[in-house]
């Protein structure tokens, strides 16, 4: 389903492929072109293999509107591109409800997904348009019912979030009974309980989760119609997988996109034949994650003996967890260090960023991946399948290491490229 991402050949360096596989890298594009030309740190932007992502993912899952993650890619013009594909937002305070309506898409084509949100940012919320607000507990549903009469909510269960790179498991969604009652207040409340959703973690690695969380919507389906409640949808939420990831030893992770699609659409079709539910999801890793990429430099490549006693490699770069690489504590992105072949001796070293931080590091410091050992400060390095919270978690300047400017290129525009 992905299309393949622009990252293609350095001088001198060969990003490694499996044949028959849909990870990316599979061809040059805009994007490597953009690395090449970069002269300073950037983050790189392919707005036609986000496209081309988005339009992959209709066809895998047809009839499913979605609803991109505002938060795992705050950039205008990735925001729009997906707007004029036909993506509507999952958004989750005011702020970014009102960046989102800055696109162009109607309201009724953004949700308020966040559970968790003050009276305040409710009122603000249906002032902006918004008619359609997530909930997991009967004290929202009341203030939603206060501050947004009239109002759709659909109801988000808790999920284990097993499986997951993060489980995002405990701070939202409630039981099923739990499910039933609040929307049963909402109904008594003048709402329309219009849905269920559910997330089964941020970069969900198996399709054994996905069923658990079809099972779950199926049985609350059940309890709903019972009480006379029929939703008229249901938000599978995030948590589709990026492929272009590797572990904290540096191998490339393999989710099984292709299983867990198989049991998304089997798991719909038993869903609409208990109810006449349309389908929401929420992607943002997925779209983006794999079409962005860091242009980074090296600071110094280092070695010094450790506390336990043994000699180890450091290598320092210009980007880390504070300026666009936070979630290294539980993956490492693949580099390419142009200039320097791949058949070059190589050294198993811990990257870092370049801040005072000692959480500032791959895997907490603990994991060395290979590089070359031949680099030098100010070396170029490009951090691949960077796309995802690179620009939103970044920070606005700790250590006076502020946040990388933000580019975003296109690839030479085919029929292909044009809307479906």
């Amino acid at each position: 389903m992905s299309a393949p991402k622009g990252r293609g050949t350095a001088p001198g360096a060969r990003v490694p492929a499996r044949a028959g596989e849909r990870r990316p890298g599979a061809r040059a594009g805009a994007l490597t072109a953009a690395l090449a030309a970069a002269d300073t740190d950037r983050v790189v932007y392919d707005l036609t293999g986000i496209e081309r992502q988005y339009d992959s993912l209709i066809a895998e899952l047809p009839g499913t509107e979605v609803r991109f993650a505002l938060k795992a890619c705050p950039v205008d013009e990735v925001l729009g591109c997906l707007a004029a594909r036909g993506a509507g937002f999952d958004a989750a305070s005011p702020t970014e409800i009102a960046q989102a309506l800055r696109t162009g898409v109607r309201p009724d084509r953004v949700h308020y997904g966040n559970t968790v949100k003050s009276d305040q940012d409710i009122a603000e919320a249906h002032r902006l348009g918004i008619r359609t607000f997530a909930t997991d507990s009967v004290e929202d549903v009341t203030a939603i019912a206060r501050h947004a009469p009239g109002a759709r909510v659909f109801c988000r269960l808790a999920t284990s979030g097993e499986g997951a790179l993060w489980g995002l498991n405990r701070k939202f969604g409630c039981a099923p009974e739990d499910a039933v009652r609040v929307l049963e207040t909402a109904r008594a409340a003048g709402l329309t309980p219009a849905g269920l959703s559910v997330h089964v973690g941020s970069q969900q690695m198996t399709a054994e989760a996905w069923q658990a969380a079809l099972d779950l919507l199926a049985d609350t389906l059940t309890a709903l119609a019972g009480r006379g409640i029929v939703p008229d949808h249901v938000n599978l939420g995030g948590g589709l997988p990026a492929l272009g990831y590797r572990d904290r030893h540096g191998n490339p992770l393999d989710p099984p996109l292709d299983k867990i699609l198989t049991v998304l659409r089997e798991g719909m079709e038993r869903l609409r034949a208990l109810a006449p539910v349309d389908f929401v999801m929420e992607p943002g890793r997925h779209l983006v994650a794999d079409h962005g990429a860091v242009r980074a430099h090296v600071a110094r490549l280092t070695r010094r003996r450790q506390p336990d006693g043994e000699d180890a490699h450091w290598l320092y770069l210009s980007c880390g967890k504070f300026n666009g690489l936070y979630e290294m504590d539980q993956l490492t992105h693949e580099m390419v260090f142009p200039g320097h072949p791949e058949t070059a001796d190589t050294v198993s070293a811990v990257v870092a960023g370049p801040t005072c931080d000692s959480d500032d590091a791959y895997g907490e410091g603990r994991h060395p991946v290979r590089v070359p050992g031949t680099v030098t400060s100010g070396d170029p390095v490009w951090i691949l399948s960077a796309g995802a919270y690179a620009t939103s978690y970044t920070t606005r300047g700790f250590n006076g290491f502020g946040p990388l400017p933000c580019v975003c290129v296109r690839a030479h525009r085919s029929p292909d490229d044009e809307r479906p």
